[in-house]
């Protein structure tokens, strides 16, 4: 009996053991470069199954995987490189070429094959890149214990089987790409991977490969709602649709809806801990991130005093479970992501008298696009670098096709046009943090401490954003 293949991209087809036997050949490739139990290795990646051998590579050698966004430019590489310690380097971005050796996707691996071992649950697995408030990313440390459990928590939330078909148009750098690759394999699921989004090349593959289950972000989900075309398309095979990353916008959930009678669910998680809550399959609701996933606790506090709050009061949404990160690197801000065990989210939110969990607001300052977290100093940074900036701020509004847009209120000195700023931050970072205007002010507000007030900005520039 011929065995069913696994994983579909462009015309070609791989079965898991295909899968295998080019993972034990990545691996004889990696181990003759030095790759060693214990190394962490970058990877920079496009879209396609060699990304998915490299991780099986990888950790069959009992190395870790450092996860580049495609999307970054050098300086935000090097920085991952220099926190992780990445010694060896797989991949097909010529970023990643330029500042380390690398095994490339695109050159043949000699003939030859490495035993794959089975990794230990509390060997580290992967990094991927978390922004914080002051500065350049930091890295989320997950073992292979800990990411299992989120796979399993994932998998249980979909209801996912062996029957069910997916594609993957996110990222695989990021948690969400990630989750779903690891996950779909791991359950004997078929998946198609594709090399980018094209909503009429989604339509066309949900109607010829008949998918079951399609994630879906924002600009996903505006691009449905608008599609004059929509209605064309045979979307019967698919159970629901999932809203990602961002908060649902309503209107265009319902819209897609009416067109097609696909019903939407609706999920939250984080880069640390990537399942948090999950609405019911039967009977989701797009008011609420659903409740907590069995095996994740949820609790609200509050902002000012730390004390648990009642149903339906607002506070941070704090979060335990044995999916949660092992850490960041660096390790200095590890301390101040947890609360007695509990993993601060950073979002405010409110959990009703029935268990279903809402967002309401951010308390810290990350700018959340697609569901990519952008630090406001990492942008700020960049835009102190032109001598027409004396001063700057960078914050977020909502924004319905993005989850957020990237607001640059500046105090120039001298003339400057705002397609120079904006162009700026494009050549120094990825596409997704240049702003999508920028504001000119007279001033930027601090505290004595010199802290930019950036929710007062927010607030006093909302009516023209």
């Amino acid at each position: 009996m011929t065995e069913p293949a696994a994983l579909a991209f462009d015309d070609r087809e791989y079965t898991p053991a295909q899968l295998d036997a080019l993972a034990g050949a990545m691996a004889a490739a990696l181990h003759a470069r030095g790759v060693r139990a214990g190394d962490r290795v970058a990877v920079m990646s496009s879209n396609r199954p060699e990304f998915v051998v490299a991780l099986r590579a990888i950790w069959g050698l009992g190395a870790a995987a450092v996860l580049l966004s495609p999307a970054w430019k050098r300086a935000e590489a090097e920085h991952a490189l220099a926190v992780t310690g990445a010694a060896h380097a797989v991949g097909d971005h010529p970023v990643l070429a330029e500042l380390m050796p690398m095994l490339s996707f695109d050159e043949p691996i000699d003939s030859g094959s490495h035993p794959l071992a089975r990794p230990a649950p509390e060997d580290d697995a992967l990094f991927v890149f978390s922004s914080g408030t002051t500065g350049m990313p930091k890295a989320v440390r997950h073992t292979h214990g800990a990411f299992a459990v989120a796979v399993r928590h994932w998998r249980d939330a979909l209801q996912l089987t062996s029957s069910d078909r997916m594609q993957i148009m996110t990222p695989p750098s990021h948690i969400l790409g990630l989750l779903n690759i690891v996950m779909a394999l791991e359950t004997g699921a078929w998946i198609r991977l594709h090399r980018r989004f094209d909503i009429d090349v989604m339509l066309k593959h949900i109607e010829a490969d008949r998918i079951t289950i399609e994630m879906a972000v924002a600009p996903i989900a505006l691009a449905l709602a608008a599609h004059p075309d929509l209605e064309r398309y045979d979307l019967s095979s698919l159970r629901y649709i999932m809203w990602c990353a961002t908060p649902v916008t309503e209107s265009v959930a319902h819209t897609v809806t009416e067109r097609t009678g696909v019903k939407w669910v609706t999920a939250y998680g984080a880069s640390e801990l990537p399942v948090i809550s999950c609405n019911d399959i039967d009977g989701a609701r797009l008011d609420t991130v659903g409740r907590p996933v069995p095996g994740v606790q949820v609790r609200v506090v509050s902002l000012e005093s730390g004390a648990v709050l009642g149903p339906g009061v607002d506070g941070e949404i704090q979060v335990r479970s044995p999916s949660v990160m092992a850490g960041y690197l660096p390790d200095s801000a590890t301390a101040q992501a947890f609360c007695d065990g509990w993993y601060r989210t950073g979002d405010v939110g409110h959990l009703d008298a029935d268990g279903w969990l809402r967002i309401t607001d951010r308390c810290k300052e990350m700018i959340k696009v697609r569901g990519f977290q952008i630090a406001p100093a990492e942008v700020e940074a960049v835009l102190h670098g032109h001598p027409a900036v004396e001063d700057c701020a960078v914050f977020g509004v909502p924004d319905p096709a993005n989850g957020e847009a990237v607001v640059a209120a500046v105090k120039a000195c001298r003339p400057v046009e705002a397609d120079e700023l904006i162009a700026l931050v494009a050549e120094s970072l990825a596409s997704y943090k240049k702003p999508s205007r920028v504001e000119f002010v007279s001033e930027i507000p601090r505290l004595p401490s010199g802290k930019v007030l950036r929710r007062v900005l927010k607030e006093r520039l909302w009516t023209s954003v």
